[in-house]
């Protein structure tokens, strides 16, 4: 987790070199959608993904888990217009992913873009254009460094295809902002962490925002083994809020253009006696003042998240590197494929 501003430049390197082949190369393809997928953490970063390149590039994106694509595709999908698959997944080895990829490929429908870590796997084989990012390689069964380097990896591709020469040339002081955050954050989430008398959390975000809700909250699950849920802002209030206690900490990933309805959620759910921990660009227990623009700087929402999963595993006596019934790679035998 400490290592991701390194690995965020080396990916941005990467990208940086091949920024004009890879703007020729979408334009070339006049796609009529994009569909981006993957697998546990990779799916919320494809749902991450597919709201921001929809917002900048202005063409229709989704994101769905890998075996709904190989799977049910009819239900996934349409098949009018040509589509752009982006597959995502940090070994390049998860079964359910190079299925989905080798299914559309038989159909027709598009080509395929994919995005990974280790180079020579599977996955670097089956798509039209394949992009490795081998700074986000890492050990732990848990994505920390691999998920933010691949979903800046996407963050970098939209504002490239959108023509955003601008935006591209910000996202490079996002690993000197991510230092500073790490530098400057860590006692919180450590205290956070190691609150016993917080027992379920929960993590609210809308927009791009939201699958970065669902893997901050994944990795609350995985490293720590407690109850944790990802909603959007202004849903939170349509039910699950019943479930706030003095036991409740709620993790805001606060934008600065909703912030008023957005905060004034985290507000409701402090008087109901919730506790809450905000994250935003200036404003909120945690402010990044990273000098990003909104449409840049979403990947800072997640190191103080990962922290707190971190702090949380290791004050339950867990092996936050080792979470219990999980493999780095999910990996299916033919008749495992079938059960």
């Amino acid at each position: 987790m400490l290592s991701q501003p390194e690995a965020w430049s080396a990916a941005l390197d990467v990208l940086q070199v091949q920024a004009d082949s890879v703007r020729d190369w979408y334009r070339a393809g006049r796609y009529d959608g994009l569909l981006f997928t993957g697998c546990g953490s990779t799916y919320y970063l494809a749902l991450a993904a597919a709201a921001h390149v929809q917002e900048l590039a202005g063409v229709p994106a989704r994101g769905l888990p890998a075996s709904e694509i190989w799977l049910n595709p009819g239900a996934a999908y349409t098949h009018q217009g040509k589509t752009l698959l982006v597959a995502v997944s940090r070994s390049g080895e998860t079964t359910e992913t190079l299925r989905a990829c080798e299914a559309f490929r038989a159909r027709g429908h598009g080509d395929v873009l994919t995005l990974s870590c280790y180079p020579g796997r599977a996955l670097t084989q089956l798509g039209t254009l394949n992009l490795v990012f081998p700074s986000g390689q890492e050990e732990s069964v848990v994505q920390t460094r691999a998920f933010s380097t691949l979903y800046l990896a996407t963050q970098a591709l939209a504002a490239i295809w959108a023509n955003r020469a601008g935006l591209f040339d910000e996202l490079s002081r996002l690993p000197a902002a991510c230092q500073s955050l790490i530098s400057n954050n860590q006692s919180l989430p450590r205290t956070l962490g190691r609150d016993s008398t917080l027992d379920r959390f929960y993590f609210l975000g809308s927009g791009a925002r939201y699958g970065l809700a669902c893997e901050l909250s994944l990795k609350m699950k995985e490293m720590s083994l407690s109850h944790s849920e990802p909603f959007h802002f202004m849903e939170f209030r349509h039910g699950p809020k019943s479930m706030v206690t003095p036991s409740t900490l709620i993790v805001g990933l606060v934008s600065e253009s909703n912030r008023e309805y957005e905060q004034a959620v985290m507000d409701d759910m402090r008087a109901m006696g919730a506790r809450t921990l905000a994250l935003g660009e200036h404003n909120g227990d945690v402010a990044f003042h990273s000098g990003v623009s909104e449409a840049g700087r979403n990947v800072l929402y997640l190191p103080v998240g990962q922290l707190l999963a971190f702090a949380r595993s290791l004050h339950n006596g867990l092996n936050p590197d080792r979470p219990n019934n999980l493999d780095a790679v999910v990996r299916l035998d033919a008749d495992a494929e079938r059960r």
